[in-house]
């Protein structure tokens, strides 16, 4: 049986108790229904992992034991930071869980001209929360040890204009270039992937201008959440750590 993998959001210390939080505890008591002896596995966010046993568990508070720190470094040497224009529903949770699986390591939720989604800033706020604690969960199972930031929903033209040192890319179904034809080493990737209808021809335009290069993925048309890991995908096996 797989141990459990919990997120511990605080600075964890060997050979110390320590009593989860009350999502974690939820989690391990009245979900997996662990019970005393049984071991987890905690990790910080400081790319170590705590072996640990339990002390203590019932359903509303469970202690564990930590035992000596491992170092566990399972980052991808490429950083992905990927703006995705939000989609609707379950699709939005869909390209976050996955693209964390697959090594990103910050993402932030977009706005742009032909974006489906429609909320005022409390319930977008709602929405962040929500995508980190899917963040969390996709770190535990796929055993990272390093939990991606879900930034604050930001318009599409400011987050192309912040400052970024790495290559910047956007995908267009018409663009000349592909993945494979990218220039080595590339370490920092800033990737841009649109809404379901597509970015408009002046944001585009506006993308190229802060100096976006547009990369085609093949001869057919992805779905937005396709695309994302599709390009995720092709930018690991390329200039990250898939093979």
């Amino acid at each position: 049986m797989r141990i459990p993998r919990i997120y511990h959001p605080e600075t964890l210390v060997s050979h110390c108790e320590t009593e989860l939080s009350e999502d974690a505890a939820n989690h391990v008591g009245r979900v997996l229904r662990m019970i005393r002896g049984q071991s987890l596995e905690l990790f910080d966010g400081s790319n170590q992992v705590f072996p640990a046993t339990i002390v203590h568990a019932d359903k509303k508070r469970v202690t564990v034991q930590l035992a000596d720190a491992v170092s566990d470094d399972r980052e991808s040497p490429l950083s992905l930071h990927l703006g995705q224009v939000m989609s609707r529903g379950e699709k939005m949770e869909f390209t976050i869980q996955k693209s964390i699986e697959l090594g990103v390591n910050q993402i932030t939720p977009l706005l742009s001209e032909r974006c489906g989604v429609k909320l005022d800033a409390e319930r977008l706020e709602k929405k962040r929360q929500q995508w980190q604690k899917i963040a969390i969960a996709a770190c535990e199972q796929s055993g990272r040890n390093r939990v991606p930031e879900i930034r604050p929903v930001m318009s599409l033209s400011d987050w192309c204009a912040e400052p970024e040192t790495g290559l910047k890319l956007n995908l267009h179904p018409r663009a000349s270039q592909s993945i494979n034809t990218l220039p080595l080493p590339v370490s920092r990737v800033r990737l841009l992937i649109g809404p379901e209808g597509g970015l408009s021809s002046d944001e585009i335009e506006m993308a190229a201008g802060q100096g976006f290069t547009d990369i085609l993925l093949g001869p057919r048309v992805l779905r937005t959440e396709t695309a994302a890991l599709t390009v995720i995908t092709a930018l690991q096996v390329r200039f990250g750590d898939l093979g």
